[in-house]
Parts: C-alpha cells; sequence; structure tokens
C-alpha cells in the first residue's frame, strides 16, 4: 500500500483498502507513504515522518505481492510527490520486480467532477509501465451502482468536499474495503 495524503482523507482510505486486505486469510498489508515535495531547493524530509506510516523503500515494492497507489486529485492527475517516488523506479522497471503482480488505485478530491476518474487513470500508467495487472473494481459491488459520492469501476474515491473535512460515506468505505479484498485474493491466486 503506497499513498500520499496532504489533509488525511487519502490515507482514510487507504486504511478501508488495508482492512480488506488484512481480512483475506494468508494477506498482510503494508502501509508506506511518500514524503511531500519541496518548492526549495535542496530541502529534505526528515528521514522518518514525525507520524503516520513510514516513508517507502524500493525494498517495499520488491517485496510486495501486489500494490493499492493512493492518492489526492490535482488537477485530475496524481500529486506530485507521488509521481516524484514512481519517477525513481527505473531500477524496478529494469528488473521486472513489478511485473505480473497486481495493483488497484484510489483517490480523494474536493468535488464530485474534481477529476477523480482521470487521477485514477493516470496513476494505472506507470504500473502498467511496470507490467502490473490492474484490478478494478466490478459493477458486482451494489455500492458502485448506487453511491451518491465517490466510487468508480478505475478504483476507490472519496468525495472530500471543499474543507477536505467530509468524513468517508458507508458506500466509499465499502467500496475501498471491497478494492482491498479484491487486490489480496487476486494477489494470493496469482502467487499460486
Amino acid at each position: 500500500m503506497l499513498y500520499y495524503s496532504r489533509h488525511g482523507s487519502t490515507l482514510n482510505l487507504a486504511r478501508q483498502i488495508v482492512r480488506g486486505i488484512d481480512s483475506v486469510d494468508g494477506a498482510s498489508a503494508r502501509l508506506r507513504t511518500v514524503p511531500p515535495v519541496s518548492t526549495v531547493c535542496e530541502a529534505s524530509a526528515p528521514a522518518v515522518p514525525d507520524s503516520g506510516a513510514p516513508y517507502a523503500e524500493a525494498i517495499d515494492l520488491e517485496e510486495c505481492a501486489g500494490l493499492a497507489l493512493g492518492s489526492p486529485t490535482r488537477f485530475g492527475n496524481m500529486a506530485a510527490p507521488l509521481k516524484y517516488f514512481l519517477d525513481g523506479t527505473s531500477p524496478q522497471w529494469l528488473s521486472g520486480a513489478l511485473a505480473g503482480k497486481p495493483a488497484a488505485v484510489f483517490t480523494s478530491t474536493a468535488s464530485q467532477h474534481g477529476g477523480q476518474e482521470s487521477t485514477l487513470l493516470s496513476m494505472m500508467l506507470p504500473l502498467l509501465h511496470h507490467g502490473m495487472l490492474i484490478v478494478g473494481l466490478p459493477y458486482a459491488e451494489p455500492e458502485l451502482a448506487h453511491t451518491p459520492d465517490g466510487g468508480t469501476p478505475y478504483g476507490a474515491s472519496h468525495v472530500t468536499g471543499a474543507d477536505a473535512r467530509t468524513a468517508l460515506s458507508e458506500p466509499e468505505a465499502k467500496l475501498a474495503f471491497a478494492l482491498g479484498r479484491r487486490l489480496a485474493l487476486t494477489a494470493l491466486k496469482l502467487a499460486d
């Protein structure tokens, strides 16, 4: 599980996906984040975040059986810190470390039309270049067809509201859980 969250909304989705992963016997989630990108040259974040999940390292990608990737929406695209991290994964691309592993994506955005689906699609692109197999949400999940909030077949999503304080709705939480569960089940099947 790799995510970036500025105000905590994407982290809340990540926690539901972790619950879904951990609900599958034989699966265990490893929650990792990335540091913010500084606008100041040569600025660096501490080696360990003040709170929350540890920063991701290359070994986390190499050891994963599957990957859930999450970011807030930034103008219909993933946030710069996550893109910056992914841009540094050329060694894993060259070695094929992620090829054949399942991946899922998730996002949060301030408004219903804030670019959720394009953000999810933008996060899929580097995963496809790594040779990962994309796992989405099927309409067999009843909340997908009935949610007035977030949730797409491309991945889990959350509409935070303009102040980024809206809690996950019940359908959003259920879809995130279902995505985590589906990712874990797929990873276990592919490992056999």
